[in-house]
């Protein structure tokens, strides 16, 4: 675990830290973009397209994963509203999904082109750019899961926050025997590398049906299994937001994801037409 790479003290700026979370999700945009224009191009498009989608993707990704963690925590926000604007954490994967949606949407709008062929080449990169971007949660101890003693469990002592007894039952609300003292450092389901793998596999399975299927079936698909993948994952997360039972908002959340996807992938598979591009 490595969640500060380079520290530089500079003149006038002063310290500047690299952290090993930033350089992932810039790598994570930058491979999406790449994905990204290569579709485009292959499907006729302009792939400078893929700029202004990747912009607007970042732009609202960042804004709607902020405003729900600030809503969700309502009340933190009452006391301390400019620090939990401003503050580098609290960034919820799916308020960024929704305002990197929206955000997507209003650039394709904007460039007077129909939603669902740009959405189809999106798709793969996508997919590569979570499985990137959860490296980073990965290497910067975030987003964990529960305490085990398999062989898969790492610890994440310098994680945010550390992986031990005492933030497993007070941050998360995890039943961690009483027996354990609060500093001591558990092993935890590494939930970050089960959704690199999960999400590079579904970036190849996409990849490989690019092109294959009636427009708008591969990004239906990608909604599917996204939907699943975290669905799944979700289980083994360390969370304090199970309202439905074992069920948390973010595996209602994949419900609906993975209940439109079928829903888009009949239409599709139908050959019902897409509301044309203005223009």
């Amino acid at each position: 675990m490595y969640p500060e790479l380079i520290t530089l003290d500079l003149p006038i700026i002063g310290r500047l830290t690299i952290t090993s979370f930033g350089v992932m999700m810039a790598l994570a945009f930058l491979a999406a973009y790449q994905v990204a224009r290569s579709e485009f191009g292959r499907m006729g498009k302009d792939p400078e397209l893929a700029a202004d989608l990747l912009l607007g993707a970042l732009i609202g990704g960042i804004v709607g994963a902020k405003l729900y963690y600030v809503f969700l925590n309502w009340d933190l926000t009452v006391r301390d509203p400019f620090g939990m604007l401003f503050s580098r954490a609290g960034l919820v994967w799916y308020g960024g999904l929704i305002g990197g949606s929206i955000g997507v949407i209003a650039m394709i709008r904007r460039r007077g082109e129909p939603i669902l062929p740009l959405a189809d080449g999106l798709a793969p990169a996508a997919a590569l750019g979570y499985a990137i971007g959860r490296m980073g949660c990965f290497l910067v101890g975030d987003d964990y899961g529960r305490p085990t003693d398999s062989w898969v469990g790492v610890a994440f002592p310098e994680g945010a926050p550390p992986s031990t007894a005492g933030n497993l039952r007070d941050a998360f609300g995890v039943a961690v025997p009483d027996s354990i003292p609060d500093a001591a450092v558990l092993e935890v389901h590494p939930t970050q590398l089960y959704e690199v793998g999960l999400s590079l596999l579904i970036f190849f399975v996409l990849w490989r049906l690019r092109g294959t299927r009636p427009v708008g079936w591969v990004f239906s698909l990608w909604l599917v299994l996204a939907g699943l993948e975290r669905f799944l994952v979700e289980f083994f997360r360390a969370k304090d937001d199970r309202f439905l039972g074992a069920l948390t908002l973010a595996q209602i959340f994949s419900i609906a994801m993975v209940g439109l996807g079928f829903w888009l992938m009949r239409r599709r598979a139908a050959g019902a037409p897409e509301p044309p591009a203005r223009g």
